[in-house]
């Protein structure tokens, strides 16, 4: 059976962890590994049967699967650690791939494999579908509350805040490779569409502050030569106002599929 070893006790890499004390997760997880070692062994006193916390080496190095669950900054030197040791890895941030497609390369050279999960949107089926054709536009358009998207480096760069906004307004408007860079922590989702479809260049995506919003809110058009596609989700977002529900529920499922024998789904 696959071993899984988390990186990152967050939001996602907590909820990893209830989910396998709870049974939900099947897959045995060899250990954890944190940026912040004392809250993550807080964290794993209060559960009734935890994995051991490691260093980052020694996970690798017990687990056949490494789930990236600390934010895209830890993406390029642990993929890296990871492939050169043979091993797998699960991309949370997806957008980081973006930024970083020698990892992408590495993972060719080296035989390797990336997991993106769906996480926060639905549909990617159907838009890996058309790109077997002639897809002519992908236009995505997320609303956000505010609290999830101040902060984000795009505003941080132009001095703005969001906090003080009362009524919805359009923060960005360009493709998924500058959103990316601009919203490392709002649209991972916006990548994966991008990787399903026509790519990071090509994918628009427009990004809408909306004051008192209580939901990830993402609407996306996509035409081709197959017809029109036209996907809308409304995430309920998890302890983390940046990530929905979904989003784990996406990630425990992709890990079941590894050695599930039934594969649904393009």
């Amino acid at each position: 059976m696959t071993t899984i070893g988390i990186v990152g006790c967050g939001a996602i890499g907590q909820a990893l962890l209830k989910a396998s004390e709870a049974g939900s997760l099947t897959l045995p997880i060899t250990g954890i590994a944190s940026r912040t070692e004392e809250s993550a062994r807080a964290f794993l006193a209060t559960l009734n049967d935890p994995p051991e916390y490691c260093s980052q080496t020694e996970l690798i190095a017990k687990s056949d699967l490494i789930v990236e669950a600390a934010g895209g900054d830890v993406i390029p030197e642990l993929a890296c650690a990871a492939f050169q040791s043979g091993k797998d890895l699960m991309a949370i941030s997806i957008g980081a791939l973006v930024a970083h497609p020698e990892i992408l390369d590495m993972a060719r050279e080296l035989c390797c494999k990336i997991y993106a999960p769906s996480g926060a949107i639905a549909g990617l089926d159907g838009i890996k579908s058309a790109s077997s054709g002639r897809i002519d536009s992908v236009i995505m358009t997320t609303r956000k509350p505010l609290e999830a998207l101040d902060g984000s480096p795009y505003l941080m760069e132009r001095g703005i805040s969001v906090l003080g906004l009362i009524e919805e307004q359009e923060i960005f408007s360009g493709t998924v490779r500058e959103a990316c860079v601009g919203f490392p922590a709002n649209v991972n989702v916006s990548a994966a569409v991008s990787f399903a479809g026509i790519g990071p260049d090509r994918t628009q995506i427009r990004i809408i502050a909306v004051p008192g919003l209580d939901r990830n809110c993402h609407d996306i058009v996509v035409e081709g030569e197959f017809g029109r596609l036209h996907i809308e989700i409304e995430n309920i977002p998890s302890e983390n106002p940046r990530t929905g529900r979904l989003t784990v529920m996406s990630i425990i499922r992709t890990l079941q599929d590894i050695t599930d024998p039934l594969q649904i789904g393009t």
